[in-house]
């Protein structure tokens, strides 16, 4: 499983907007690969920020 999707899948169960913290709390990845992930799923626009430094999955 890719970084990406583990990012993904940890905030998809939480069920609620995450901090990259929490991320890293979560899957068990390094901070960097937790933002590298998060940076790609941005851009892909599979995440998120409803508001400033938490993110979750686009609906």
């Amino acid at each position: 499983m890719s970084a990406e999707e583990k990012v993904l899948e940890a905030m998809v169960k939480a069920g609620q907007p995450l901090g990259t913290t929490k991320i890293v709390e979560l899957t068990g990845l390094d901070k960097k690969e937790v933002e590298k992930a998060m940076k790609l799923l941005k851009e892909s626009g599979q995440i998120v920020s409803p508001k400033r430094c938490v993110w979750e999955p686009a609906k």
